[in-house]
């Protein structure tokens, strides 16, 4: 979503993704969605922005397998913009199955935010939707600020005002550290270098300000970066990974990037929305670190990505000044003592795995475009 939408009614096939971010199935990535026999009565309602998402879509599995009913906000939009979902999708009609529905809204209105938290008697908020490309966010500021800070805002609100009581968790970003050295704790203090780090950042302090206020449960999850087969392609990682894929069956020869420099903190997406569930799920409210605590520059990602099929990274990336931002986040590295303390929570994808499950996903890809190309169905040339 910059915000996210959908209704009961909504016919799925309006609303299918654009299959390039790669929609993994719940095998191929490790995560369960066999869903627990469970009475209609026991069974928790949850509500996720940003559901069509890579951590939305993870978090839907996951929630499905504790046997909570999951809805969705997605908003309207005449691309197809559902593909991660396509594989957990049941159609409303099948009401005996159907533990996911989709709903339109827009972080942007606040009438559609009440609206459903006052309609679906909630149990818990994941407000996960967001303008969540840091680059981008120097090219469109205002709307960046409007969706993500005041959204959260919006959808606090509205939870707060809700006839129960409601679980709340806010998506942050290690990104809200900016130029802090790292390792970066809950401690630690924020200096955001990007409009979507700034917004980030109000969002955080909006959330801290009503759970002190008002009294929610409401939690922030500073997750470190956190990339999967269903990151959007034009985040660094997938960039890099769909690259390999291409370059391995011809279909490429080079890939342009920026800061090659840059270091983060790279975890497995489906690993940190366990995390952001067990915040919820504490005696207390609190705010928590989600990190591997291992910290790898982009140019470790290009090694480790092309070395996996044998190429050699210095022949195929070129640096392209455009991909460098105004002010640059130069080291992340997270401590997340708290949360393993605390939560009981550890990463279980390392490093190199991540990287190998990303790319033997986008080669898979890659074999597919193959066929097309070799067909004369689509232009193999489009990319140098």
């Amino acid at each position: 979503m910059a915000s996210s939408e959908s209704n009961n009614g909504v016919e799925k096939r309006e609303d299918k993704e654009d299959t390039a971010n790669g929609s993994a199935s719940a095998m191929e990535t490790g995560i369960s969605v066999v869903p627990r026999s469970m009475p209609e009565e026991q069974r928790k309602v949850a509500l996720i922005t940003g559901i069509t998402g890579q951590d939305g879509s993870y978090l839907t599995e996951f929630l499905l397998g504790k046997g909570y009913e999951v809805h969705g906000l997605i908003r309207r939009s005449s691309n197809f913009n559902t593909a991660r979902l396509d594989h957990i999708y049941v159609d409303p009609h099948n009401a005996a199955k159907a533990r996911m529905k989709l709903h339109y809204a827009d972080l942007s209105d606040a009438s559609s935010l009440r609206r459903w938290v006052d309609a679906l008697l909630l149990d818990e908020v994941y407000n996960l939707a967001a303008q969540s490309h840091v680059a981008v966010s120097f090219e469109i500021p205002d709307y960046t600020a409007d969706v993500v800070a005041t959204g959260a805002l919006r959808l606090l609100e509205a939870v707060r005002c809700a006839s129960k009581t409601i679980r709340y968790y806010q998506a942050g970003s290690s990104e809200m550290f900016g130029s802090t050295p790292p390792p970066q704790s809950e401690t630690s203090p924020f200096h955001p270098r990007s409009p979507y780090a700034a917004a980030k950042a109000a969002a955080h302090w909006y959330t801290v300000n009503y759970r002190e206020a008002y009294g929610l449960f409401a939690c922030n999850g500073i997750l470190f970066n956190h990339e999967s087969p269903r990151r959007g392609e034009n985040f660094v990682t997938r960039k890099i990974t769909r690259a390999v894929g291409r370059i391995r069956l011809g279909l490429q020869t080079k890939v342009f990037l920026g800061n090659l420099s840059a270091a983060r903190d790279w975890g497995f997406a489906g690993d940190y929305v366990e995390a952001m569930w067990m915040m919820l799920q504490q005696e207390e409210p609190g705010d928590y670190v989600v990190a591997t605590e291992e910290s790898h520059s982009v140019e470790e990602f290009l090694q480790a990505a092309f070395s996996y099929v044998g190429l050699d990274w210095k022949e195929h990336v070129v640096i392209d000044p455009r991909y460098f931002r105004p002010a640059e986040v130069d080291s992340l590295k997270g401590d997340s003592s708290k949360a393993r303390k605390t939560l009981g929570w550890k990463p279980k994808v390392g490093f190199q795995d991540l990287v190998k499950m990303m790319v033997d996903h986008d080669i898979e890809i890659a074999k597919r475009e193959k066929v097309l190309v070799d067909a004369g169905y689509i232009d193999a040339h489009q990319q140098p």
